[in-house]
C-alpha cells in the first residue's frame, strides 16, 4: 500500500512538472550594508610661530627675549603695562591679544576665579620641578589652588627706598626713624623730606595695603571703616608728596625723589642705575621694623591665547635656572628658581634687600585679595587723596 502511494505521489509530481510548474526561485540574499566609518577628525593647525607677552617695564634680562627666539624660531611680541589695574581691565575687557600675561598675585586670584587664565599643561613645562616648594605651597594656599594657573616671574616687596645722603641732609638734626614707614607716612618726616622729593607707586593697590598696615590695620581689609582711617592718615602727608610715580626707578636715580614708596627691585635697579651713572649717591631700600608687603608677579595664559603651546615652551625656557638666575642678577628682583640659586651673583644673593633673612621673611605681610566693595572703597580713598580732597 506504502509503494503505491509513493508511486502515485511520484506520478503526480511528474505530470505536473509536465504543465509547466516550477519551483519558487530562492529568495534572495540582501546585500550586505556598506561599513560606513566615522570621518577623520580634522586635523588640528600648528601654532603659528608667534607668542604676544605683556609684562611690566624693566622686568626682562636683555637678550633673553632674543635668546628664546633664536632657539625657538619664535617671534615675540613683548608689551608692558605699569599697573596691575591696567592689566586687569585689559583681562576684564577680553581679547586681549596676549598670550602671557605677569598679574601680581593679588589681582590673579579673582581673576583666576573670573576664568580669566588656562589651566597649565604641566607635561609641557618640564622645568616646574625648578621652583622653591615652600613659594609654591605659599601662592597655592592664598591665590592659585594646587598651582593650577599661575608660575612666579619674580617676587619682592613693597617698601621704602631712599636716597641715603639726601635724606640725611633734609632731616637735620631729626634722626633716622626705627620704622622706614615713618619716612613717607609720619608728618613729622615728610614735612622736612618734601624739600628733596617724596614719591608714591601711582596705584591704590600698592599705596592703601602700606597705609593699612602702617595704623595696624589688615593690609587687605575688607572692611571699608579702615579705609576711612587709612584716607584720614593720608590726608595730613599729602601736601608733603611730591609724585605720583609710574617710572620709579627713573624718578629715583634720576633725583627727582630722595625717598619713596616703592618696589624693592626698582629700588634696587635704581641704585645700579646711579652706580652705572658714576652718581654719588647711595639709594638703599630699606627693611622697615614692622614688615613690608611682599609680593608675587606670576606668568599665566590667557583664556583666549592663540599659541598656548608657544606659551608653554616660553614658561619653560624661562624656567631654566640660567634664565632665571640672570633676571635677579640683571633686575635686582629674588626668583623663585630654587635650581638658579648657585647662579646668582654672590652681591645680589647676599643683599638682604633682595634675599630678605628669615627672620625679616617672617614678619613679611603676604599677600590676599580684596572683596568688590573693599576695591571699590580703596579706589575712592586713593583717588580723593591723590587730588587732594
Amino acid at each position: 500500500m506504502m509503494k503505491k502511494y509513493l508511486w502515485s505521489f511520484a506520478l503526480s509530481a511528474v505530470v505536473l512538472a509536465g504543465c509547466g510548474q516550477k519551483e519558487p526561485p530562492p529568495a534572495p540574499v540582501a546585500a550586505p550594508a556598506p561599513v560606513v566609518s566615522a570621518p577623520a577628525p580634522a586635523p588640528v593647525p600648528a601654532e603659528e610661530k608667534v607668542l604676544n607677552i605683556y609684562n611690566w617695564p624693566d622686568y626682562v634680562p636683555e637678550g633673553m627675549i632674543a635668546a628664546f627666539e633664536k632657539e625657538s624660531g619664535i617671534k615675540v611680541n613683548y608689551d608692558t603695562f605699569e599697573t596691575n589695574e591696567a592689566l586687569h581691565a585689559k583681562l576684564v575687557a577680553g581679547n586681549t591679544g596676549y598670550d602671557i600675561v605677569v598679574p601680581g598675585s593679588v589681582f590673579a586670584k579673582p581673576q583666576i576665579e573670573g576664568g580669566m587664565f588656562q589651566p597649565l599643561d604641566k607635561a609641557k613645562i618640564k622645568n616646574l620641578a625648578n621652583l622653591d616648594a615652600p613659594i609654591m605651597a605659599t601662592l597655592a594656599k592664598n591665590t592659585d589652588p594646587d598651582n593650577k594657573h599661575l608660575v612666579p616671574w619674580a617676587w619682592g616687596f613693597t617698601t621704602v627706598g631712599i636716597n641715603k645722603a639726601k635724606v640725611t641732609k633734609a632731616l637735620g638734626k631729626l634722626p633716622m626713624p626705627e620704622n622706614a614707614w615713618d619716612l613717607v607716612f609720619k608728618p613729622e618726616y615728610t614735612s622736612k623730606l618734601k624739600s628733596c622729593g617724596i614719591a608714591y607707586l601711582d596705584s591704590p593697590t600698592e599705596i592703601i595695603p602700606v597705609a593699612l598696615h602702617y595704623i595696624g590695620k589688615d593690609a587687605y581689609s575688607n572692611d571699608p571703616a579702615d579705609y576711612k582711617l587709612a584716607a584720614d592718615m593720608l590726608a595730613k602727608v599729602r601736601k608733603d608728596v611730591r609724585i605720583f610715580s609710574s617710572t620709579m626707578i627713573d624718578d629715583i636715580a634720576g633725583g627727582k625723589a630722595c625717598v619713596a614708596i616703592g618696589w624693592s627691585g626698582d629700588i634696587n635697579q635704581a641704585a645700579a642705575r646711579a652706580t652705572e651713572n658714576k652718581s654719588k649717591d647711595v639709594i638703599e631700600s630699606l627693611l622697615p621694623s614692622t614688615g613690608a608687603l611682599i609680593f608675587f608677579d606670576t606668568m599665566a595664559i590667557t583664556k583666549d591665547a592663540k599659541h598656548p603651546n608657544n606659551a608653554a615652551a616660553f614658561i619653560d625656557f624661562y624656567l631654566r635656572p640660567e634664565n632665571a638666575a640672570a633676571m635677579a642678577n640683571d633686575m635686582g628682583y629674588p626668583t623663585a628658581n630654587k635650581a638658579a640659586m648657585d647662579k646668582i651673583k654672590p652681591e645680589i644673593a647676599g643683599n638682604k634687600s633682595i634675599f630678605v633673612e628669615a627672620d625679616y621673611m617672617a614678619k613679611m605681610i603676604a599677600p590676599s585679595s580684596f572683596s568688590n566693595e573693599a576695591r571699590e572703597a580703596m579706589s575712592t580713598v586713593y583717588n580723593g587723596f591723590k587730588k587732594g580732597k
